[in-house]
């Protein structure tokens, strides 16, 4: 997966905070909005423009160049996902993911492969998946973070995102192989 922002590119704009916000959008809003809408955030559009509010407010104190940013921008979406879990929770409402919303230009190999499979297919098979394993995959898949980021986010060590990534993706195996065997 490509990122047009680099390090130096965020140097530069340093100090012209409408430039800079309008690289950081375009750089991170598909992605966050493919994130949320994956995580069944019931208006990932409003989460998504709230995400990127927080980040404005915020923007001249992160620290790390571009992976620091992201990371920061994917922790204030996940904290928005949760907000918005909870709410759902008094009132529930499931939205669909809608892969065509999502803008990234190069996709990883496990995007590709995910890509092969309808969008309501990919919801359906991680909804065999534990909470943590879904997170898991949902971050590390669909928002392209690295497993290091992933850890941070979810307060957990690389070494236990690994272990749920491998877990999610050994059950998942298992679950379509049943599938293919059992389908006539």
């Amino acid at each position: 997966m490509t990122n047009a922002l680099t390090d130096e590119a965020l140097q530069a704009l340093q100090g012209n905070d409408a430039e800079l916000f309008s690289a950081v959008y375009q750089a991170f809003a598909g992605q966050v909005l493919g994130y949320l809408s994956a995580k069944g955030v019931q208006d990932p559009e409003a989460v998504t423009q709230d995400v990127f509010l927080t980040v404005l407010s915020r923007i001249d104190a992160i620290s790390g160049g571009v992976k620091g940013l992201r990371t920061f921008v994917f922790s204030v979406a996940h904290a928005r996902m949760v907000d918005d879990h909870r709410r759902q929770g008094r009132a529930p409402e499931h939205q669909e993911f809608e892969a065509e919303r999502d803008t990234r230009e190069v996709l990883s190999a496990e995007a590709e492969a995910m890509d092969r499979v309808a969008p309501g297919e990919v919801l359906a098979l991680l909804r065999f998946l534990p909470e943590e394993q879904r997170e898991v995959l949902s971050l590390r898949i669909i928002a392209g973070l690295t497993v290091e980021q992933v850890a941070e986010i979810m307060g957990k060590s690389q070494g236990a995102v690994k272990q749920l990534q491998r877990r999610a993706l050994n059950t998942l195996r298992e679950h379509s192989a049943v599938k293919e065997y059992v389908a006539p």
